[in-house]
């Protein structure tokens, strides 16, 4: 079981420890609450678009996908819990989502339990979460390259 210090004991003042924690749970809810408002885009791509963002270009201009096309179509798949369907849409997206709400919940977590956001997340190897996310993203645009249909 992960544990980590309370906040009054913690490596920063508590009230930054709690504004981070707070504004972190907040991005991961608003996102979470978009992404189950809209509906997945049946091409793997553009989902976006529903959130009032412009097409993206790339496909438009090269026929070729960017490196997050359908990255959002993935992280709606998840929050719809179509966990295979957002890995199939673009895999980095897809635990890109995941990660994002189950660190929205830890973040939460923490406010309610007077815990230290900031050391739990210092608990975390970020920099092999770093260079993961690097690899994964680029081979998840690989394989989007590869099963790509162009608009």
């Amino acid at each position: 079981m992960l544990t980590t210090i309370p906040v009054r004991d913690g490596p920063q003042m508590p009230w930054v420890d709690r504004v981070v924690a707070a504004t972190v749970s907040g991005v991961a809810i608003a996102c979470t609450v978009a992404l189950a408002r809209v509906t997945p885009d049946v091409r793997g791509y553009d989902t976006h678009v529903q959130l009032g963002m412009p097409r993206c270009s790339w496909p438009l201009r090269y026929g070729l996908p960017c490196p997050t096309c359908g990255a959002t179509t993935a992280a709606c798949h998840i929050v719809h819990g179509n966990l295979w369907q957002g890995l199939v849409a673009h895999p980095f997206g897809a635990l890109l989502a995941a990660f994002g709400i189950l660190l929205g919940m830890a973040a939460l977590w923490c406010l309610l339990r007077g815990r230290s956001f900031f050391d739990l997340c210092l608990q975390l190897p970020l920099a092999k979460l770093l260079l993961g996310g690097i690899a994964l993203l680029l081979l998840s645009w690989l394989y989007k390259y590869l099963t790509f249909t162009p608009p």
